[in-house]
Order: structure tokens, then C-alpha cells, then sequence
């Protein structure tokens, strides 16, 4: 017994010192990580604004509206005012170009009053790089036009803000959620003690998680975001892991053997459950790589470093710990007077509602089904888009800024298409083609803004035209004029940049690659189900009814947050019309691990409870009945810890924490509650049928035939 607690410090020591080193690395590893991108990769648009800019024709990342509020007459002190910032912005050694209406000629800079002027400016460097020297820059412009108000707006401001407010809305919603979610661990847990255990496991996996982020940031674009979603996923697992464990260890205790003995069993039974549920857990993730969005490959490498430490943690660190604390495991139990069950007891509730639902398991299902279809109505009219300034409350100073430039210019900048035509011909038919797409239904103005024959036009000639939306990007009409642009004859090959073209893009690469994803994520859970329950029908029916659960979460986000409907209960906040791919894809999956998570740990109770008893319905009742309080009880750890996002002020945080919560529970209470037990009722002995065993089964049927004939013949 002293060389097993020898071992419990060792690893409890080297756990806390791998944590202590990973912490003190943090701020290594995070100024390693980077913005993401929500913007997919390989696009026309991309490829196109890249060609753009080599001709001269850049679009602006950051935007600065110059006026002199409170002066009347006429705009010769703000045109010298943006002449200066031009001429100070074009020496600043983070900025690749700058221009305005004086420079370009492009009326469109020009406010519709002629007050305002904008000044289009393109940083250098990566999207970290930029970000980083905005603020900067800003300084540079307001400093040269001292009377002047210079207003920032564009992409590259809007997304510093929406990080910077993203930072500080987290940290309030974790001091919001802490004492709920702590007092949630101690009813869970049984103790102060043990409500400690699973924060153990998350700080530790979650630190080891950092190092290992900067590390893959070398190579590849990991955003900030991605220490959210490490945090989200971690603390999911860690409770998760650490509950049923600890549950199994007390349930086996309760039958009368030492400690050591209930920790080997959990370990086998329970800890097998944890291995296959990270493999699990990291296969649903790992397919999301297969998407062409960065801000959405960072997003799922994080979740699944995290997910496959909190289960080494939760296998190594959780059973020393436990060996060490003995007794003292249970301690300072603050409702232990108003307790009446302990962790993995058998649950009357769960028990009684199984066996309703299992003595009319088609009525049940059905009733499950409908209101899930119903709940997934919605989702068919959903519409894909990327996060801007609406994201922001209305007050922030780049959504008041963007607004005011929408409001106050004919043509903002976002609604700007740039369209590139090459060939022999190209700029002596820029005219003519102008004229052409001027007559488009949706375009407000076209400008021939630059054509060339040089090297950089590919094909010896090229024109570069801006082509005005009268609608803004991510509608359905500046979608629909982005295909015409495309379509439609021209003097040479077309591509088309710009806001627009970039939303379309990336929804159509999303959905081009979600077939292939779903493809591998359905063979990846079926094999590993398969192995898990050593039987091939489980699988599919666990994909089966993931996919229906996945679908009433989308509908409900499309509900609240698409079309508006969850300002009443989430306070004020813009509703755009559509919904961030890569933010949507993410709740998507995360949702999707957790329903996974919650099915490998049923299904391995249930098939232990089968293979004892023999009797599926029993089975299942005695399973639930064991398990229901615990999914309960994790999901809605996880629905507190991330429901408190939706006291944020951006809208993207709040689809996610609210997103997860709802699948969370949904999936948790509806699906494991009640339609599982239905289907896996209405299939009986065929859940756990396998072609061996109906080889096995056959042999000896025929050798009971075989010898009862030999006794009938002595």
C-alpha cells in the first residue's frame, strides 16, 4: 500500500508541476496564436482580390472617416486634413497603401453631403500583424489631422474590438457562472471535496492545452477564440470524465469491497467509457479540418487537444488523487441534510420515466421525433454569412462607425465588388463591359478604376472595375449579383472580389465540403461505436439519432439569433439576417461531441447491464436509471458554464454559449431520456446483434441439436 500512494504523489506532483510550467508559458504561447479567419480558404474571391491589388486596385482592411463636426461651408479644411493623413499614413511602415477621393478621384469617398471624406487604407503583414499595428496607425492619422474627428471602421478594426470585447464579456461570464456552477459541482459530487476534483482536471488539461496551441500555431492559423473553446470543451469533459468515474468508484464501494478494489473496477468499466469517448470526442472535431475555414480548423484543434488531455488527466491524475484523499473525498458536504441520494445511485425518476417510455416505445419516439423536427424547422431557411461589426452592441465605436458610413456615403466600401478582367482586349473593352454591368439589376455604379498590360495581368491585359451593390453583402440580392457579375458574357476571364463575393464564397465552400465531412464523421463513429459496443447496429443507430438532435439545435439558433427571437430573452442585440459559417459549424460539432460523449457512456452501461441480465428491456431501464442523474447533472454543468455567455455583448458569443447550453440539454434530457430508450426498446435483442455472435449462437444450437439427438438414440 506504500509503494501505491508512492506512486499517487509521484504522478499528483508531476501533474501540478506540468500545469505550473504550462501556466507560467501562457503568455508565450498566446502571443503565438493568432486572429483566425472566418473568411474560407481557395476562393475566387481571394484569389481575385490578390490579383487586384498586384494591379494596383488593394481593398481597404481598415477605413478612417474624416470630418470637422460642428464647422459649416464647404470641405477645404477636411480635404487638407485627409491630405495630410495620406501623406503621413503613406511613410508608416506598417501601412502597404493608402488613398482617398483626392488621389483616386473615386467620388465615391465622398460623403453624399460632401462632409465627410474616407480614406482607404491596407495594412501590411499577417492578420495578427495588423491588428496589432491598427491602433497604431489610428494614432498616426489623428495626429497629423489634429482638428479633424478620424473615425476607424473596416475589417481589421471591427475584429480588434469584437477580441477585445470577447476577452473582457468572458471573463464577466466566468465570475457569473462560477458560484452557480460550483454549488452545481457540490450537489453533483457529494462534496466540497469532490466538486473540487473535475476543476483539478480542467485547470490541469487546460493549461497543458496552451503550450501545445502555440506550439501548432507555427504552423498553422490559430486564433485567440480557440483558448475559449479549449476552456468550454475542457470544462465539459473534466466534469464529465471525473463524474462518472467517481460515481463508479462509490457504486462499487457500496457493494461491500475496499477501495482499491472499487477504483480497478471503475477504471475498467467506466475508464474504458473515457478512452472511447475522447476518440470519439476528437473524430467528431477532426472531420471539421476537413472544412476550408481557419477560424474553424483552430477551433477544433483546440477542442481536441483538450478533450484527449482532460481524459489522461482524468485516467492518471483523478485515481491518484482519489487513492490519496480516501475517506476524506467525501468531506464538508454543505447539503448533506437535505441529500437523499448520492452520486450513481439509482435514479426513481429515470427509472420510472424509462419504463414509461419503454412499454410504449413507438408513441414515445414518435412524440420525441415530432418535437425535434419541429424545433429543426427553422433551420430551413438558414442563411450562411461572416461576422462583422453587427456582431457588436450598437454603441461600440466600430458598429457606430460602420453605420455611419452606411448611412451617410451613397456607396460604403462593403458593398464595393472588385472585378477583374483579363485577356487580349481587356482594356480597350472596359468601357463597353462597364456600361454593360451598369445595366445589372442591383448594381448603384460601376467605375473603371484602373487596366493594365504588364506581367501582373497574367494574359498581357487587364481591367480593374469597382462595381457598386445597392444591396449589402449577405443578402440574397448581392449574392445573386455576385453570380451575374460571374456569369455574364465578358471581354476576357472575370473574378470577383469583395465582401459579397467572400460571404458567397465561403458558404459555398462550406457546403461543398460538409458531404465529405459528414461522410468521415459517420464511418469514424460507427467503427469506433462499433468496437465500443462490439456490435454494428448501436452505431447506426447512435448516428441516426445524433443527426436528429443536431438538427433541432440549428433550428433553434437560427430562431433565436438569424431571425431575431431571442432578444426578448437575451437582451438587445443585432440580428443579421444570417449566421457566422465558422462560429455555426463549431456549436454544430461541439454539440455533436457532447451527444456522443453522453451516448458512449449510456451505451456502456446499458450493454453492461445487458450482457448480465440478458433482458434489453431491463437493460435499459437499469441503465438510465443509473446514468440519467449523472448526464443530468453534467449537462447541466455545462449548460451553466456556457449559458453565462449570453450576458456578452457580442452576438457571436452569446450563438455559442447559448448553442451549446440548448444541445446540451436537449440532447441530454429529450434524446438520452427519451427517445435512446425508445429506439433501443423498439429494436430489442436486435441492438446487440453481431455476426459473430449469430455464428456462435448457431454452433450451439447445433451442438445442443447434436447431443440431444445422441441422448435420444442411448
Amino acid at each position: 500500500m506504500d509503494a501505491v500512494r508512492r506512486r499517487a504523489w509521484l504522478v499528483v506532483v508531476g501533474a501540478l508541476l506540468a500545469a505550473v510550467c504550462a501556466w507560467a508559458l501562457a503568455p508565450v504561447a498566446l502571443s503565438a496564436l493568432g486572429t483566425g479567419g472566418a473568411v474560407a480558404t481557395g476562393t475566387e474571391a481571394g484569389r481575385a482580390g490578390r490579383q487586384a491589388e498586384r494591379l494596383g486596385v488593394p481593398s481597404p482592411d481598415l477605413l478612417l472617416t474624416v470630418d470637422r463636426p460642428g464647422e459649416g461651408g464647404g470641405t477645404g479644411t477636411v480635404r487638407e486634413d485627409v491630405g495630410a493623413v495620406v501623406k503621413t499614413l503613406s511613410r508608416h511602415p506598417a501601412v502597404r497603401a493608402v488613398w482617398s477621393a483626392q488621389t483616386t478621384g473615386n467620388t465615391w469617398l465622398r460623403s453624399k453631403d460632401g462632409r465627410s471624406l474616407l480614406i482607404g487604407v491596407r495594412l501590411r503583414g499577417t492578420d495578427k500583424e495588423r491588428k496589432t499595428a491598427a491602433p497604431d496607425v489610428v494614432a498616426a492619422a489623428r495626429s497629423a489631422a489634429s482638428r479633424a474627428r478620424v473615425e476607424p471602421s473596416g475589417e481589421v478594426w471591427t475584429n480588434r474590438e469584437i477580441d477585445e470585447t470577447i476577452e473582457h464579456d468572458l471573463r464577466r461570464a466566468e465570475l457569473t457562472a462560477a458560484p452557480v456552477l460550483f454549488l452545481l459541482l457540490v450537489l453533483a459530487y457529494g462534496s466540497v471535496v469532490a466538486a473540487l476534483l473535475p476543476v483539478l482536471v480542467a485547470v490541469t488539461a487546460v493549461g497543458c492545452t496552451l503550450p501545445v496551441l502555440g506550439v501548432l500555431a507555427q504552423w498553422t492559423n490559430v486564433s485567440r477564440v480557440a483558448v475559449s473553446a479549449a476552456s468550454a470543451v475542457g470544462l465539459g469533459m473534466a466534469v464529465d470524465y471525473s463524474l462518472f468515474l467517481l460515481a463508479r468508484v462509490r457504486e462499487e464501494m457500496a457493494r461491500g469491497v475496499d477501495r482499491e478494489t472499487a477504483l480497478t473496477a471503475a477504471l475498467r468499466s467506466s475508464g474504458r467509457s473515457v478512452a472511447f469517448s475522447a476518440a470519439a470526442v476528437s473524430t467528431c472535431l477532426a472531420t471539421a479540418m476537413v472544412v476550408p475555414v481557419p477560424l474553424l480548423r483552430g477551433l477544433s484543434l483546440a477542442g481536441m487537444v483538450v478533450t484527449v488531455l482532460s481524459a489522461l488527466v482524468a485516467l492518471l491524475v483523478l485515481p491518484s488523487c482519489l487513492r490519496l484523499l480516501g475517506p476524506r473525498v467525501r468531506a464538508w458536504d454543505p447539503l448533506a441534510r437535505w441529500r437523499r441520494t448520492d452520486t450513481g445511485d439509482d435514479s426513481r425518476f429515470w427509472r420510472r420515466t424509462t419504463r414509461t417510455v419503454t412499454a410504449r416505445p413507438l408513441l414515445a419516439g414518435g412524440l420525441a421525433v415530432l418535437a425535434l423536427v419541429l424545433m429543426a424547422v427553422p433551420f430551413t431557411h438558414a442563411r450562411l454569412g461572416l461576422v462583422d461589426e453587427r456582431t457588436l452592441p450598437p454603441s461600440a465605436s466600430a458598429a457606430s462607425a460602420a453605420a455611419r458610413v452606411g448611412h451617410e456615403f451613397a456607396v460604403p466600401p462593403e458593398h464595393v465588388l472588385s472585378v477583374v478582367v483579363t485577356g487580349l482586349g481587356a482594356r480597350d473593352a472596359a468601357p463597353a463591359y462597364a456600361a454593360r454591368l451598369n445595366g445589372l439589376p442591383g448594381v448603384a455604379g460601376v467605375r473603371v478604376e484602373r487596366t493594365a498590360r504588364s506581367a501582373a495581368a497574367g494574359r498581357g491585359e487587364a481591367a480593374v472595375l469597382l462595381v457598386a451593390s445597392a444591396a449589402p453583402p449577405g443578402t440574397a440580392e448581392a449574392e445573386a449579383l455576385v453570380r451575374r457579375v460571374r456569369e455574364g458574357p465578358a471581354p476576357g476571364a472575370v473574378a470577383v472580389a469583395g465582401r459579397a463575393a467572400e460571404i458567397a464564397d465561403s458558404a459555398t465552400a462550406v457546403c461543398g465540403a460538409l458531404p465529405t465531412c459528414g461522410l468521415l464523421l459517420a464511418t469514424g463513429l460507427v467503427v469506433l461505436l462499433g468496437l465500443f459496443t462490439r456490435s454494428p447496429v448501436a452505431p447506426l443507430k447512435a448516428v441516426a439519432v445524433a443527426a436528429v438532435s443536431l438538427g433541432a439545435g440549428l433550428g433553434a439558433m437560427v430562431l433565436l439569433f438569424q431571425d431575431g427571437h431571442g432578444r426578448a430573452v437575451l437582451g438587445d442585440f443585432t440580428a443579421p439576417g444570417a449566421l457566422d459559417a465558422s462560429t455555426l459549424l463549431f456549436v454544430l460539432f461541439i454539440t455533436l461531441a457532447l451527444s456522443v460523449d453522453y451516448e458512449v457512456f449510456l451505451l456502456g452501461r446499458i450493454r453492461e447491464e445487458y450482457e448480465r441480465s440478458r433482458d434489453n428491456r431491463g437493460s435499459i431501464v437499469d441503465g438510465i436509471a443509473r446514468t440519467g442523474r449523472l448526464m443530468t447533472s453534467a449537462a447541466a454543468a455545462v449548460a451553466v458554464s456556457t449559458a453565462a455567455m449570453g450576458v456578452s455583448h457580442v452576438a457571436l458569443l452569446k450563438l455559442i454559449g447559448i448553442g451549446i447550453a440548448l444541445g446540451a440539454l436537449v440532447d441530454a434530457v429529450l434524446v438520452r431520456g427519451v427517445l435512446v430508450p425508445a429506439v433501443m426498446a423498439a429494436l430489442g435483442p436486435a441492438n446487440w446483434w453481431t455476426p459473430h455472435g449469430s455464428r456462435i449462437a448457431r454452433r450451439t444450437a447445433v451442438r445442443g441439436m447434436t447431443a440431444h439427438a445422441k441422448e435420444g438414440e442411448g
